[in-house]
């Protein structure tokens, strides 16, 4: 199983699926160790961002290639040092966006590598928010184009503080190193852009093609609900596959097959979610498993995939309520 990245807190998660889920685990939880949060002090005044010092990347120089990092050179600059390597085309990234990046960090004294995605074989959708990740990349990172690998050091003040991160082996006076390679961006106006699959069937709800980031349509039927879970694809991607084991990030919309009242939404919460697939209601596990990346997806949960006859408090789901889901899937985790 991955190792979650040690730049990042665990995230809201999925309010109600995750609450009352087979898993008692964090929905939010982008992996399966317990790596430490970004400090819960991250508060500093924003740096002063300098060219460098910064270490030469001696192998590795590709965009996507694992990078091999010379140990630093003399004293780190007390500012947070940041240097566009290579300058991508892409979007440009904005402070509480979602960037999907493959990185490797290591300590400005001694090139000891602590983290790095690159091995692990699936870069990480990582939050640009206060107490999600630590600032030196909330500051970094902020305006640049996904395509770029950034190269920062980033000091204690914008990093770990003062206390370090012992499961790192980071102490509170080290400079830390990090080469970020970044390969998209997502907020909360981030769609689906699949290809529109026909929805021919009159006894399953209907679900909004819109891609413009708001949230879709979903005409549920005046019929019975279906036994069955039902899990159809509204707009196909051309991602790779979700796999059982993975975590992905999305948006989603959620309503009553009876009456078709919305009881959870990202999209009025003006906030993305990630969550494990391990870690909800079998019926959203069992929907997105092998569906593609960049898809919108209608997911159809009976009773016995969902809630049952154990609904969350304070939420308009009833028991046995049939639950209908319009799901986009923005990254693979």
């Amino acid at each position: 199983m991955r190792r979650r990245s040690l730049l990042i807190a665990v995230p809201a998660g999925l309010a109600t699926l995750a609450a009352c889920g087979d898993d008692k685990s964090d929905a939010g939880n982008a992996g399966d160790s317990a790596s430490p949060s970004a400090p819960e002090t991250s508060a500093a005044p924003p740096p002063k961002i300098v060219d460098g010092p910064l270490p030469a990347i001696t192998a590795g120089t590709k965009f996507g290639e694992k990078p091999t990092v010379a140990k630093g050179s003399g004293d780190p600059s007390k500012d947070l040092a940041v240097k566009t390597v290579i300058a991508g085309g892409g979007k440009t990234i904005a402070e509480n966006d979602f960037v999907v990046a493959d990185y490797l960090g290591q300590v400005w004294s001694t090139a000891k590598v602590f983290d790095n995605s690159y091995d692990r074989g699936t870069p990480l959708a990582i939050q640009l928010a206060q107490g999600s990740i630590i600032d030196g990349w909330r500051y970094a990172l902020t305006g640049k184009k996904t395509g770029s690998r950034v190269e920062m050091a980033v000091p204690p003040t914008w990093g770990y503080g003062e206390q370090g991160n012992e499961q790192a082996g980071i102490k509170g006076t080290d400079t830390l190193v990090f080469v970020v390679d970044v390969k998209e961006t997502f907020n909360a106006k981030s769609s689906a852009q699949g290809s529109e699959v026909a929805q021919d069937n009159k006894d399953l709800p209907k679900v909004g093609t819109n891609t413009d980031g708001k949230a879709p349509s979903i005409e549920v039927p005046d019929t019975a609900p279906p036994a069955k879970l039902v899990s159809s694809y509204v707009l196909e991607g051309d991602g790779e596959e979700v796999g059982a084991d993975n975590s992905v990030l999305v948006q989603y919309k959620g309503v009553l097959w009876d009456g078709g009242e919305e009881f959870d939404s990202t999209y009025a919460r003006g906030q993305l979610t990630s969550f494990s697939l391990q870690q909800v209601v079998k019926g959203w596990a069992q929907g997105l498993t092998g569906k593609k990346v960049g898809s919108r997806v209608l997911i159809v949960i009976p009773p016995d995939l969902g809630y049952g006859d154990n609904p969350p408090q304070g939420s308009p789901i009833k028991k046995d309520s049939t639950l209908v889901f319009s799901v986009d899937i923005l990254a693979k985790l």
